[in-house]
C-alpha cells in the first residue's frame, strides 16, 4: 500500500508541475532546468561524446521541452518525455556531426564550470580512496568510458539508460518507444560489445598485478569485471 501512496503522490505532484509549466509558470522552468539539467546533459554527452556539442545540444532540448509544453499530453511520465526529446536532439546532432564534422573524441570527462564532472566516473568514484586508488580508479574509469564510445548505436544508448542512468527496462522502452523484448536485446548486445572491446584491457590489468595464488586478485580488474 505504501508503494501505491507514494506513486500517486508522485503522479499528482507531476501533475501540478507540469500544470505550471503549460500555464508558464517561470517558477515551474527553473524547477525542470534544476532538476533535469545534468541528467540530460549527461545522457546527451554520452550519446554525441564532444563536451561542446553537448552543451548546445541539452540548451536546445530545453528550449523544444519550453516550447513544446503545451502538447504534453500526459500519455508518459514527463521524465519519459524529456529523455525521449533529447535522444532525438542527440541523434539529429550525431547525424550532422557525422556529416560536417571530422571525429574528434576527447578521452577525458568534461568538467563544467562547478567542477561537476560528467563521465562515466561520477558512477563509479569511492570518495573514501586513497591518492593510489584514485590513480588506478581512474585508469579504469576512463578506459570504460573510451570503449563506451565506440560501441555502436542503438546500443550504446540501451546502455546508457540502463547501466549508467539507471533507468527501469519499461521506461527505456517508453523513452526509445521500443517494446520490452527489443529493449532487453539491445541491452544484451551492447554489454556484450562493451565486454569484447574491454577483453584486452582486462587482460592487461591481469598481467601487470599477477601475484601468488594466496593473494587478492587485482583491483583493477575487478572493478572492470563488476561492470560487464
Amino acid at each position: 500500500m505504501g508503494n501505491i501512496a507514494s506513486a500517486i503522490g508522485i503522479r499528482a505532484e507531476e501533475a501540478s508541475i507540469v500544470a505550471d509549466l503549460k500555464a508558464g509558470s517561470e517558477e515551474a522552468y527553473n524547477w525542470l532546468v534544476a532538476h533535469y539539467h545534468q541528467p540530460i546533459y549527461s545522457l546527451v554527452y554520452r550519446i554525441l561524446t564532444d563536451p561542446t556539442d553537448a552543451a548546445d545540444t541539452t540548451q536546445e532540448v530545453f528550449l523544444k521541452v519550453f516550447r513544446g509544453m503545451k502538447r504534453f499530453n500526459g500519455e508518459c511520465s514527463l521524465k519519459t518525455w524529456l529523455y525521449r526529446i533529447a535522444i532525438h536532439e542527440a541523434s539529429n546532432q550525431r547525424r550532422w556531426w557525422f556529416r560536417h564534422k571530422s571525429k574528434e573524441t576527447s578521452m577525458e570527462a568534461h568538467v563544467d564550470d562547478e567542477g561537476n564532472s560528467f563521465g562515466l566516473s561520477d558512477t563509479l568514484a569511492d570518495k573514501g580512496e586513497s591518492p593510489l586508488e584514485a590513480f588506478e580508479h581512474e585508469e579504469v574509469r576512463a578506459r570504460v568510458e573510451q570503449e563506451l564510445k565506440q560501441v555502436p548505436e542503438p546500443y550504446r544508448t540501451t546502455v546508457v539508460l540502463r547501466d549508467i542512468e539507471g533507468l527501469a527496462y519499461e521506461e527505456i522502452a517508453e523513452v526509445l518507444q521500443i517494446s520490452l523484448g527489443t529493449v532487453k536485446s539491445r541491452l544484451i548486445r551492447g554489454r556484450d560489445a562493451l565486454k569484447k572491446r574491454l577483453e584486452d584491457f582486462v587482460k592487461q590489468i591481469s598481467e601487470v598485478g599477477e601475484k601468488p595464488a594466496s593473494s587478492p586478485s587485482s583491483p583493477q580488474k575487478a572493478q572492470v569485471e563488476a561492470q560487464l
